[in-house]
């Protein structure tokens, strides 16, 4: 049952922002930083993403289409649903992000680990991931735009401030890519700092900015356990079809593997900025949904690939291997 520790980062953060959130001078300073960060979050996601990478992975087009469905078209579909646990379960402002939660692209770095362990399709859990996360860039705030409507805060100088903020850098990005893409890849490590710290900074001017409104005043114990229950329902019937849904459609067990962990989760990496660009000082309640159901996925889906790893297939697999070494083993003493 893995702790993320960069969920208790954010934790921290939140905390930060409830004892000390940025007013006056330093919430503009922290606007303007937040709005550079994202801006450079996106293009450091464009210079990642190898166009090589992604037009191989299209010989696999069938899983990949069946990932963007499911994350795209039936995660909404449980999103608009859920509309109906509003206002017992869920107020206003948290029915909003948690269908939010539902229009972000999924994971690429749990959804390859997690393939990895239970010995699924690790290659087109890459591809998965990096199409569904080129993908929400444009798909994500257009679903937005069109499901949340007026109570996101949208419009036409909300859409330009997405291409400008989201788009234009990822583009800039991939363009660079030739000339950038080993200096990346060699201070890999460092970036991956410079990531998790932008997303801590966006996180901390999104609650700044709530606390200053009293956002956080609309949220209650009972309601936040209400939200829990609503996402551990989501998570497990996009689990169940996932899995399911794809042996229906002839998949084989690796294959299958993939398109459950790639097809469930939802990542909190490209939802922070996202949800900083789309909802202003609403932006704490909206990403608050998200954040939980990050944390939830980990733990449930570690269990699942731990299962998943010790299916007799993969124990049929081994048991040759570790008989051969035996065997050899063996023969070496005796030699």
């Amino acid at each position: 049952m893995p702790i993320d520790p960069y969920i208790l980062m954010l934790l921290g953060t939140v905390g930060l922002a409830a004892l000390l959130p940025a007013r006056g001078t330093g919430a503009d300073v922290a606007s303007g930083a937040s709005t550079a960060a994202i801006a450079f979050l996106f293009f450091l996601y464009g210079a990642r993403l190898s166009t090589r990478e992604a037009i191989d992975g299209l010989r696999h087009w069938r899983l990949h289409t069946v990932v963007l469905v499911c994350t795209f078209v039936a995660f909404p579909l449980l999103g608009l649903a859920a509309r109906s646990l509003e206002p017992v379960f869920l107020t206003d402002p948290l029915y909003q992000g948690l269908l939010f939660l539902t229009l972000v692209p999924s994971t690429v770095q749990s959804s390859i680990a997690f393939t990895s362990m239970a010995r699924g399709n690790v290659p087109a859990a890459i591809c998965a991931g990096s199409f569904s996360s080129l993908a929400g860039i444009v798909v994500t705030p257009l679903l937005a735009a069109s499901l949340l409507g007026g109570s996101g805060g949208f419009s036409a100088d909300s859409i330009v401030e997405i291409v400008f903020q989201l788009l234009v850098p990822f583009v800039a990005g991939q363009v660079l890519r030739r000339w950038i893409g080993s200096f990346i890849a060699r201070h890999k490590k460092f970036l991956g700092y410079v990531d998790r710290g932008s997303i801590l900074l966006v996180v901390y001017a999104a609650f700044s900015e709530g606390m200053v409104h009293g956002i956080w005043h609309q949220v209650s114990a009972l309601r936040l356990a209400g939200l829990l229950v609503v996402e551990a329902v989501l998570l497990a019937v996009m689990l169940t079809v996932t899995w399911y849904g794809a042996k229906a459609l002839g998949f084989n067990r690796e294959d299958r593997i993939t398109i459950q962990f790639a097809g469930s989760k939802k990542s909190l990496a490209s939802g922070l900025p996202m949800a900083g660009v789309l909802f202003g000082a609403q932006a704490s309640l909206a990403v608050l949904p998200l954040m939980l159901f990050h944390q939830m996925q980990l733990m449930v889906c570690a269990m699942i690939a731990k299962r998943r790893s010790r299916d007799p297939e993969v124990v049929r697999e081994r048991t040759p291997v570790a008989a051969s070494r035996i065997v050899a083993g063996t023969a070496t003493r005796s030699g």
